[in-house]
């Protein structure tokens, strides 16, 4: 499907795209809160800039949108018939670049989660915040606590 924007009109468009207080973040935030976790955001110290960081837990979560970060299996990581190469590399970029940042959390001993936005969703939400709860006062590693293994996984053979 082409782009219905001039290309001046979608780069004015994707500059508005910021990549920190996100509608989801702040909603799974909102919802850990009600929980009674207390946490900071977007830490700047720490590799990636966590989205949630429990220090209390030394644990961290970032929240992922599918697209952005090409969550593997999910209908939502295709690449964009525009400009595919361009897109292509900006993806792959990001999930390098995830990748770097999970293993510097994790050589630093911190805990590392991923929740994505496809886990979010009304249909899922309750699941999802119920595992995240678990594994937050669990003490354990992601893959550990029998959480889906496929991000830790997929980004450390990149």
């Amino acid at each position: 499907m082409a782009d219905f924007m001039k290309p001046e009109q979608r780069s004015q468009a994707m500059s508005k795209v910021r990549g920190k207080e996100t509608l989801l973040e702040r909603k799974f935030r909102s919802l850990l809160h009600r929980k009674g976790f207390r946490f900071r955001k977007n830490v700047n110290e720490l590799p990636g800039r966590p989205d949630v960081v429990l220090p209390k837990y030394r644990a961290v979560i970032f929240v992922h949108g599918c697209f952005w970060h090409q969550h593997p299996g999910c209908n939502k990581n295709t690449i964009p018939d525009t400009r595919s190469d361009f897109w292509r590399e900006k993806l792959q970029a990001n999930r390098e670049r995830d990748a770097r940042a999970i293993e510097e959390l994790s050589e630093m001993n911190w805990r590392v989660a991923v929740v994505w936005e496809c886990e979010l969703t009304k249909k899922v939400i309750d699941r999802t915040l119920k595992s995240m709860e678990d594994w937050i006062l669990s003490g354990k590693l992601w893959e550990d606590a029998g959480a889906s293994k496929s991000f830790p996984e997929l980004w450390r053979k990149l």
